[in-house]
């Protein structure tokens, strides 16, 4: 059986900042090519909230990589 990953909300947020801040944009900037609200990214990125694929793949999308690209970052 495979061994467990680091994966965990804040591991998830973490990516997520880092790769938003790579690309120089803001959380308001990111939140409006995701789709989702400016608050949502911050509870997103400090690890506060769970998110769905769907959201996931949206975040990923608009980080310009792909869904499982962003979740082994994660890991």
């Amino acid at each position: 059986m495979p061994k467990a990953t680091g994966f965990s909300r804040r591991s998830f947020g973490r990516a997520v900042r880092t790769e938003r801040t790579k690309l120089g944009l803001s959380q308001e900037d990111f939140a409006e090519r995701a789709n989702v609200h400016r608050t949502y990214i911050s509870s997103i990125e400090l690890g506060k909230v769970s998110v769905g694929i769907e959201v996931a793949n949206s975040l990923a999308g608009a980080l310009g990589i792909k869904f499982s690209e962003l979740i082994r970052r994660a890991e």
